[in-house]
């Protein structure tokens, strides 16, 4: 069965580079990658490894249903 998941990519420190990447539905799910391209193979092998873990305990496999239909933008403010 196939899953679909938003995933969140954070450009890392300048000096650094590469790429930290967030799963918001899957709690604890996060990764890294020094490319755009390892980042999100890594997502891929992130989110099967928590959903096989999941599956191994008994434990439903959550559904993002709808929620990959949002958008997530950048807000900017002034303090």
């Amino acid at each position: 069965m196939q899953h679909t998941y938003t995933i969140i990519l954070i450009p890392g420190q300048p000096d650094e580079g590469g790429y930290w990447v967030k799963v918001p539905t899957l709690p604890g799910c996060v990764t890294e990658g020094d490319t755009l391209e390892q980042a999100i193979g890594n997502a891929k092998e992130a989110v099967e490894g928590y959903l096989l873990s999941l599956a191994d305990r008994g434990i439903p496999i959550p559904d993002e249903g709808d929620r990959t239909k949002h958008f997530i933008t950048a807000v900017t403010v002034e303090v």
